[in-house]
């Protein structure tokens, strides 16, 4: 059950949107536009766009650039998570991993049943952690990013979600790199 403490502020969060498809472009992109869409009228921030072609290196490099980058706090990729050949997004969002969420994808499986029925099991959709940045990977189509936002995302992604939000432990989730 979801829970909104309103007694406590919103903090806008900085997130980056990478769509992985050797076919879309920015015009096309209805995923991709479906999580801006979504992100942006929570209140958040949209600090990166792009579209990276379905090769694991290229994938897990942009990846990289935006774990590195102060003005990034969560990274969403939709595209590539299914079982054919081409879809490596899983594998290149685990390269990066310094620790993978798993009840990410129990819990999107969850709601993906609720809509989708047994064809849910198709989806790899997964989430980690790596310096400090939340990686979340969805399926590529809008329905499913739909899904991943309404009922997971949006209340993870909110310091005021009761019992406990990913917000409010980003001061702590790279602690480790600072105890040298």
């Amino acid at each position: 059950m979801s829970r909104i403490d309103e007694t406590k502020a919103f903090i806008p969060v900085q997130i980056a949107v990478l769509t992985v498809s050797d076919t879309r472009t920015l015009a096309d992109d209805r995923s991709g536009d479906t999580l801006v869409e979504r992100l942006t009228g929570a209140g958040h921030v949209l600090a990166a766009r792009g579209i990276v072609t379905d090769d694991r290196a290229r994938i897990a490099d942009q990846l990289r650039v935006w774990i590195a980058d102060p003005a990034v706090d969560v990274i969403l990729t939709t595209g590539g998570t299914g079982l054919t050949g081409r879809d490596v997004t899983v594998e290149a969002h685990r390269d990066v991993y310094e620790k993978e969420i798993e009840a990410f994808g129990t819990v999107f499986t969850m709601v993906s049943m609720q809509k989708i029925g047994t064809s849910a099991v198709q989806s790899r959709a997964c989430g980690g952690v790596a310096g400090g940045t939340y990686l979340f990977a969805l399926p590529g189509s809008p329905g499913a990013c739909r899904d991943a936002w309404d009922e997971i995302l949006r209340w993870q992604l909110d310091v005021r979600h009761r019992p406990c939000n990913f917000v409010e432990i980003f001061p702590r989730l790279d602690e480790h790199l600072r105890r040298k």
